[in-house]
């Protein structure tokens, strides 16, 4: 005669047991998150604006290079339309259109048109130099880090 037992009931784990499970899991959950986010960052609010620095004179360096290609510009009559125009020594120069002012860095009610400052050659990068000018009154900024700061010429 064959005797056969009965299957074992299950068993059901020790509560200690299940709490160091559940700790460690969480424990590598939480590494392995740290590990893909990386460190903590804070970020400004996208609410606030940030605001450019905004000088009444511009004595740097750059200045000059500046009100030569206003000069330049001027001379072409401030194109608003966005595109590369010809310019002295072969190079090319890129009018960006308008300026909208959406942070109200510059004084309000104008329509201010961009501008590069230095000549390249024909769709080569851009840099980060401009000028804004109002073309009604002929009022000209120069912002020498793409719109960070601002210098009127």
């Amino acid at each position: 005669m064959s005797t056969t037992t009965a299957p074992a009931a299950p068993t059901t784990p020790a509560p200690g047991r299940v709490r160091r499970a559940v700790g460690a899991f969480a424990l590598l959950t939480a590494v392995a998150a740290a590990a893909l986010v990386g460190p903590s960052v804070v970020t400004p609010r996208l609410a606030e604006p940030a605001h450019a620095a905004v000088h009444s004179s511009c004595t740097m360096t750059r200045c000059a290079d500046a009100r030569t290609a206003r000069s330049g510009w001027a001379a072409k009559g401030f194109p608003t339309s966005r595109g590369w125009y010809p310019w002295s020594g072969g190079l090319y120069n890129f009018a960006g259109g308008q300026f909208h002012n959406y942070e109200g860095q510059l004084p309000g009610g104008v329509t201010y048109h961009e501008y590069d400052v230095y000549p390249r050659a024909y769709g080569a990068s851009r840099d980060a130099y401009r000028i804004v000018v109002d073309r009604s009154t002929g009022v000209t900024w120069f912002s020498p880090n793409h719109y960070t700061d601002f210098y009127r010429l």
